[in-house]
């Protein structure tokens, strides 16, 4: 299959015009750290380890941010994350997206996307005769997404761009395993399926034991039942 061309002169000039509006819109406290966060996200080979580092601070205690420390204590089934709890799966996640950042047609949006695409686990988590599971946590995730966002920023466009990314973050598994949660007409209007296509290897990658070569066979095979086929992700 061939390659996915992606502009990187045209990715970079992206990623500063996010930067320019988020510095832009700078006027409290809490859109300060999300510079702050922003910048480790850009930069970091390993963000997870800042912001797990920042969650010591009281302003963690308090919303919006107080929805990624409630992470740290959200269980998830052993079988399908043996990593343990939603917080320890963010981090993996985090780390695997900044390790192809380079590759998103928008970086920041693709790494918020990354540290939030779970928000919605500490909501929709239960225990359900014996197995923990967390239905409709996508789309949960969005409504809490744009909340969370809303409070630290004042970009829409930037919100809606990642808040997309997180509503169909689990359409990878949907539509591979042919699930009816699937809504493959809206993903493809709302967001670019290169983006979802990253995220989504990302997200599996974020897993103790998952193997590179099996994720990145099953975005293929993602994107073939999407068809876009000839979007095949170069790493």
């Amino acid at each position: 299959m061939d390659e996915i061309n992606v502009d990187y002169k045209n990715s970079e000039t992206n990623t500063k015009k996010e930067k320019n509006k988020i510095q832009g819109s700078l006027s409290n406290p809490n859109q300060r750290l999300f510079i702050d966060i922003n910048q480790h996200l850009s930069e970091d080979f390993k963000p997870s380890h800042y912001i797990t580092q920042l969650m010591g601070q009281p302003v963690f205690e308090e919303y919006p941010l107080s929805l990624l420390k409630k992470l740290q204590v959200t269980p998830q089934s052993p079988i399908h994350h043996p990593e343990g709890c939603v917080w320890n799966h963010v981090c993996l996640v985090v780390d695997q997206a900044a390790q192809v950042r380079n590759l998103s047609h928008n970086a920041p949006v693709f790494m918020w996307a990354a540290l939030l695409h779970d928000i919605g686990k500490a909501e929709t988590t239960r225990n359900r005769k014996g197995r923990i599971v967390s239905y409709d946590h996508d789309t949960v995730g969005m409504d809490l997404c744009i909340k969370f966002l809303s409070r630290l920023l004042a970009d829409l466009d930037f919100i809606e761009k990642v808040g997309n990314l997180v509503k169909y973050h689990m359409h990878p598994l949907y539509v591979n395993k042919n699930l009816p949660f699937g809504d493959v007409k809206g993903m493809l209007a709302e967001t670019d399926m290169h983006e979802i296509a990253l995220l989504g290897y990302c997200d599996r990658m974020g897993r103790l034991g998952s193997k590179s070569e099996d994720e990145k066979a099953n975005i293929e095979e993602f994107l073939k039942k999407c068809g876009v086929g000839d979007l095949v992700l170069s790493f």
